[in-house]
């Protein structure tokens, strides 16, 4: 289910609750809506309230958390793609081959993860690690110190760029755990019943219980967003890739 799709649910559920409620009033003996009634339910439901409110915003914050993550990945894999590159420029011309290659991978890494036209990333495509870069660096045989230790930087930077790509690979999209959602999505339902059961009807009241729903609608849909940073509205950003690629082999 799209975060889209996710959201409007929980709105719906959210809504039709308290349009429920509005309804079954109208079948409830005065004593079930008596103000000692009222007072039992408001209070159950402040408790409701309050473990909404805590585990919608533990997870946005866990979803803000690794949106957050990936864009860290991002940077730093931009920053280890453009010091290779600038370290196999000092080696010397036999790494020509090599800077090439990194500028490939980088460009078909962006195009993966960020298609140009719109569409997901194929998943049956192999994982741009940058093996083949790493095997030309071991290839490369240095003739001096000099070149001996910029060949041994060059293959630490080389493997850690291997490893980002492959932790961005991995983490692309991370399910949220449905058991918890659904336990929400029940709080929530019960929480707008009780609004629409002692709520006056006007259109005041509807259009307030509609905003309600809407903003818990929003913060569902900006966490499930988050947690698909690579596609969808919120995405994370190919910036500081791009930038480094037009950097490559200057």
């Amino acid at each position: 289910m799209s975060p889209t799709t996710a959201s409007l649910f929980v709105f719906a559920c959210a809504f039709g609750a308290a349009l429920l409620g509005i309804a079954l009033r109208r079948f409830l003996p005065e004593h079930h809506v008596a103000p000692e009634s009222k007072d039992i339910v408001r209070v159950s439901m402040g408790l409701v309230a309050g473990t909404v409110a805590l585990v919608l915003g533990l997870l946005v914050y866990s979803a803000k958390s690794f949106y957050d993550t990936q864009t860290g990945d991002v940077t730093q894999l931009a920053a280890n793609v453009l010091l290779l590159d600038r370290v196999l420029a000092h080696y010397g011309p036999e790494s020509a081959d090599v800077r090439a290659e990194l500028r490939r991978s980088t460009q078909k890494q962006i195009e993966r993860l960020w298609p140009a036209d719109g569409s997901k990333s194929n998943e049956a495509q192999s994982i741009p690690t940058g093996e083949v870069v790493l095997d030309k660096i071991h290839e490369l045989s240095p003739k001096d110190d000099k070149q001996r230790a910029l060949h041994s930087q060059a293959q630490s930077l080389a493997l850690q760029i291997g490893q980002t790509r492959l932790l961005m690979y991995t983490q692309r999209s991370v399910p949220v755990p449905e058991p918890l959602l659904i336990m929400v999505i029940f709080w929530l339902i019960a929480l707008f019943v009780s609004f629409g059961l002692f709520a006056p009807t006007n259109y005041t009241v509807v259009i307030s219980l509609f905003v309600a729903a809407a903003a818990i609608c929003g913060a569902v849909f900006l966490m499930l967003e988050m947690y698909v940073p690579y596609g969808g509205l919120i995405q994370v950003s190919s910036a500081p890739l791009r930038a480094a690629l037009a950097q490559l082999g200057q």
